[in-house]
Protein backbone atom coordinates (compact mmCIF):
# COMPACT_ATOMS: atom_id res chain seq x y z
CA UNK A 1 0.00 0.00 0.00
CA UNK A 2 1.08 3.60 -1.08
CA UNK A 3 1.44 6.55 1.59
CA UNK A 4 1.91 10.26 1.13
CA UNK A 5 3.31 12.06 4.21
CA UNK A 6 1.53 15.10 5.19
CA UNK A 7 4.46 16.53 6.51
CA UNK A 8 7.64 16.49 8.81
CA UNK A 9 5.08 15.11 12.08
CA UNK A 10 4.89 11.86 10.69
CA UNK A 11 0.92 11.95 9.24
CA UNK A 12 0.52 10.33 6.35
CA UNK A 13 -2.69 9.92 3.58
CA UNK A 14 -3.47 6.44 2.81
CA UNK A 15 -6.11 4.78 1.22
CA UNK A 16 -8.99 3.61 3.43
CA UNK A 17 -10.30 0.38 1.75
CA UNK A 18 -13.11 -2.69 2.55
CA UNK A 19 -10.33 -4.77 4.35
CA UNK A 20 -9.34 -2.07 6.98
CA UNK A 21 -13.52 -1.77 7.80
CA UNK A 22 -12.54 -2.70 12.09
CA UNK A 23 -9.75 0.25 12.19
CA UNK A 24 -12.28 2.95 10.14
CA UNK A 25 -15.05 1.49 13.13
CA UNK A 26 -12.47 2.12 15.79
CA UNK A 27 -11.68 5.14 14.63
CA UNK A 28 -15.46 6.08 14.63
CA UNK A 29 -15.93 4.94 17.88
CA UNK A 30 -13.03 7.10 19.29
CA UNK A 31 -14.66 10.28 17.34
CA UNK A 32 -18.70 9.77 17.26
CA UNK A 33 -20.28 12.35 18.80
CA UNK A 34 -17.77 14.72 18.00
CA UNK A 35 -17.74 13.84 13.93
CA UNK A 36 -21.65 13.50 14.70
CA UNK A 37 -22.10 17.05 15.13
CA UNK A 38 -21.69 18.15 11.43
CA UNK A 39 -21.73 15.43 9.78
CA UNK A 40 -24.03 11.58 9.40
CA UNK A 41 -21.49 9.23 9.26
CA UNK A 42 -21.76 8.06 12.90
CA UNK A 43 -24.96 7.57 12.29
CA UNK A 44 -24.64 5.03 9.07
CA UNK A 45 -21.59 3.20 9.93
CA UNK A 46 -22.51 1.99 13.35
CA UNK A 47 -20.72 -1.59 13.34
CA UNK A 48 -18.41 -4.05 11.50
CA UNK A 49 -20.84 -4.23 8.80
CA UNK A 50 -22.10 -1.02 7.83
CA UNK A 51 -18.37 -0.17 8.29
CA UNK A 52 -17.51 -3.01 5.67
CA UNK A 53 -20.43 -1.48 3.49
CA UNK A 54 -19.30 1.82 3.77
CA UNK A 55 -15.61 1.11 2.45
CA UNK A 56 -16.44 -0.95 0.20
CA UNK A 57 -19.40 1.52 -1.38
CA UNK A 58 -16.25 3.78 -2.14
CA UNK A 59 -14.31 0.90 -3.29
CA UNK A 60 -16.68 0.88 -6.05
CA UNK A 61 -16.88 4.48 -6.49
CA UNK A 62 -12.93 4.66 -6.70
CA UNK A 63 -13.47 1.43 -9.51
CA UNK A 64 -16.13 3.77 -11.12
CA UNK A 65 -14.08 6.44 -11.25
CA UNK A 66 -16.92 9.01 -9.37
CA UNK A 67 -15.69 8.90 -5.75
CA UNK A 68 -12.29 8.24 -3.46
CA UNK A 69 -11.41 7.90 0.36
CA UNK A 70 -8.47 8.71 1.75
CA UNK A 71 -7.81 7.83 5.45
CA UNK A 72 -5.70 10.09 7.52
CA UNK A 73 -2.93 8.65 9.93
CA UNK A 74 -0.91 9.71 12.82
CA UNK A 75 1.63 7.38 14.69
CA UNK A 76 0.21 4.36 12.58
CA UNK A 77 -3.41 5.31 13.76
CA UNK A 78 -6.62 5.97 11.79
CA UNK A 79 -7.70 9.04 12.83
CA UNK A 80 -9.64 11.29 9.94
CA UNK A 81 -10.50 10.90 6.22
CA UNK A 82 -10.85 13.03 3.49
CA UNK A 83 -13.25 12.15 0.44
CA UNK A 84 -14.46 12.97 -2.87
CA UNK A 85 -18.16 12.53 -2.40
CA UNK A 86 -18.59 13.16 -5.77
CA UNK A 87 -16.27 13.14 -8.64
CA UNK A 88 -16.92 13.81 -11.96
CA UNK A 89 -14.19 14.06 -14.55
CA UNK A 90 -16.23 14.47 -17.44
CA UNK A 91 -18.15 17.47 -16.49
CA UNK A 92 -14.63 18.75 -14.35
CA UNK A 93 -16.05 18.73 -10.87
CA UNK A 94 -15.78 17.10 -7.42
CA UNK A 95 -17.42 17.81 -4.18
CA UNK A 96 -14.51 16.87 -1.23
CA UNK A 97 -15.18 16.19 2.20
CA UNK A 98 -13.37 15.82 5.58
CA UNK A 99 -13.75 14.20 9.19
CA UNK A 100 -11.18 14.03 12.43
CA UNK A 101 -11.55 12.41 15.60
CA UNK A 102 -10.79 14.62 18.30
CA UNK A 103 -7.58 13.56 19.34
CA UNK A 104 -6.45 14.62 15.75
CA UNK A 105 -7.63 18.50 15.79
CA UNK A 106 -5.60 21.60 15.54
CA UNK A 107 -2.60 20.24 13.59
CA UNK A 108 -3.77 20.94 10.48
CA UNK A 109 -4.25 17.90 8.85
CA UNK A 110 -6.83 18.32 6.76
CA UNK A 111 -5.86 20.80 5.18
CA UNK A 112 -2.78 19.35 4.21
CA UNK A 113 -4.73 16.05 2.84
CA UNK A 114 -7.33 18.13 0.95
CA UNK A 115 -4.69 20.08 -0.89
CA UNK A 116 -3.00 16.49 -1.80
CA UNK A 117 -6.39 15.42 -3.02
CA UNK A 118 -7.13 19.08 -5.10
CA UNK A 119 -3.72 18.99 -6.27
CA UNK A 120 -4.17 15.11 -7.68
CA UNK A 121 -7.65 16.01 -8.87
CA UNK A 122 -6.66 19.82 -10.52
CA UNK A 123 -3.07 18.60 -12.48
CA UNK A 124 -3.49 14.67 -13.01
CA UNK A 125 -7.37 14.57 -13.64
CA UNK A 126 -7.80 17.47 -15.37
CA UNK A 127 -10.74 18.45 -12.97
CA UNK A 128 -11.55 22.16 -12.63
CA UNK A 129 -14.23 23.02 -9.96
CA UNK A 130 -13.87 21.52 -6.53
CA UNK A 131 -16.82 22.35 -4.13
CA UNK A 132 -16.63 22.11 -0.64
CA UNK A 133 -20.11 21.88 1.47
CA UNK A 134 -20.39 23.02 4.68
CA UNK A 135 -22.60 23.42 7.40
CA UNK A 136 -22.93 27.01 8.75
CA UNK A 137 -22.31 26.10 12.24
CA UNK A 138 -19.23 24.21 11.24
CA UNK A 139 -16.28 26.73 11.65
CA UNK A 140 -13.29 24.33 11.96
CA UNK A 141 -14.70 23.11 8.35
CA UNK A 142 -15.29 26.73 6.89
CA UNK A 143 -11.50 27.85 8.42
CA UNK A 144 -10.13 25.06 6.14
CA UNK A 145 -11.80 25.93 2.77
CA UNK A 146 -10.72 29.62 3.40
CA UNK A 147 -7.14 27.91 3.92
CA UNK A 148 -7.19 26.25 1.04
CA UNK A 149 -8.26 29.57 -1.70
CA UNK A 150 -11.47 28.80 -1.69
CA UNK A 151 -14.49 31.12 -2.28
CA UNK A 152 -17.87 31.03 -0.47
CA UNK A 153 -21.20 31.17 -3.42
CA UNK A 154 -23.82 30.44 -1.50
CA UNK A 155 -25.68 29.06 1.52
CA UNK A 156 -28.44 27.11 1.33
CA UNK A 157 -30.60 28.19 4.03
CA UNK A 158 -32.30 25.44 5.91
CA UNK A 159 -31.46 23.40 3.19
CA UNK A 160 -30.24 20.47 5.38
CA UNK A 161 -32.49 18.51 7.53
CA UNK A 162 -30.29 17.06 10.45
CA UNK A 163 -31.13 15.50 13.77
CA UNK A 164 -34.33 16.86 13.92
CA UNK A 165 -33.29 20.72 12.91
CA UNK A 166 -32.78 22.33 9.76
CA UNK A 167 -29.65 23.31 8.68
CA UNK A 168 -28.04 26.10 6.64
CA UNK A 169 -25.34 24.87 4.48
CA UNK A 170 -22.13 26.98 2.63
CA UNK A 171 -21.05 25.86 -0.94
CA UNK A 172 -17.72 26.73 -0.90
CA UNK A 173 -15.73 26.26 -4.09
CA UNK A 174 -11.79 26.54 -5.88
CA UNK A 175 -11.60 26.51 -9.95
CA UNK A 176 -8.64 24.78 -11.36
CA UNK A 177 -6.95 28.49 -12.26
CA UNK A 178 -7.22 29.89 -9.20
CA UNK A 179 -5.86 26.87 -7.18
CA UNK A 180 -2.81 26.69 -9.86
CA UNK A 181 -2.22 30.55 -8.72
CA UNK A 182 -2.15 29.88 -5.45
CA UNK A 183 0.30 27.20 -5.08
CA UNK A 184 2.55 29.44 -7.49
CA UNK A 185 2.24 32.19 -5.17
CA UNK A 186 5.40 32.56 -2.72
Amino acid sequence: MFAISLGDDGAELRPLEPWQAEEFLAHLDRGREFIGRHNGLPDVVTDLASSRAFLQAYAEKTAADTGRICGIWTDGRLVGAVIFRRFDVRQGSAEAGCWLEPSAVGRGLVTRAVRVLVDWAVEERGIHRVEWVVSSGNGPSIAVARRLGMTREAVLRESHPYRGARHDEEVWSVLAPEWRAARQAP
